[in-house]
């Protein structure tokens, strides 16, 4: 679920409970200042949790959300409380980077996203999980996203 606009936000500046499961969480949008500006916002989650949904044990990522706005942006408490949706919810490393990925794609209709689910061992092996929505547009300037590959990640 969305806003048209900045007036119809209903989480920011008020006291908001953490959803109990991903499908359950407003993600919240804002007009883009600079539509048809191309740009990137990036923002980066590095105490994603969830749990696994076979042991019920926690898994551990370090998430970097990169996005072209269209002609909006994500409102970043809602972004927050999305993400902390997942502490208690149990999927696949592969599903929840995916899954969030296809959802800020189908709430914010970026020009472009991408997702890097950059996860810390289970069982001696990490899984890192990539998504985007295509290739990324000509000219965009796009930094690495910085997280090397495992090595005791921090």
């Amino acid at each position: 679920m969305t806003n048209s606009d900045a007036s119809g936000l209903t989480q920011l500046g008020t006291k908001t409970d953490l959803p109990n499961d991903p499908n359950d969480a407003v993600l919240e949008r804002v007009p883009n200042p600079h539509p048809g500006t191309l740009y990137v916002t990036r923002f980066v989650a590095p105490e994603f949790t969830s749990l696994c949904p076979v042991t019920g044990q926690p898994d551990f990522a370090h998430l970097v959300i990169d996005y072209v706005p269209g002609d909006w942006l994500v409102e970043s408490k809602s972004l927050k409380l999305f993400l902390g949706s997942f502490r208690n919810h149990g999927a696949f490393h592969e599903d929840c980077t995916v899954y969030i990925g296809k959802r800020l794609a189908e709430e914010l209709k970026p020009v472009w996203l991408r997702i890097g689910g950059y996860w810390y061992p289970r069982g001696g092996i990490p899984i890192d999980v990539f998504y985007a929505t295509g290739p990324a547009p000509d000219g965009l300037w796009l930094p690495d996203q910085g997280v090397p590959p495992y090595r005791g990640r921090g």
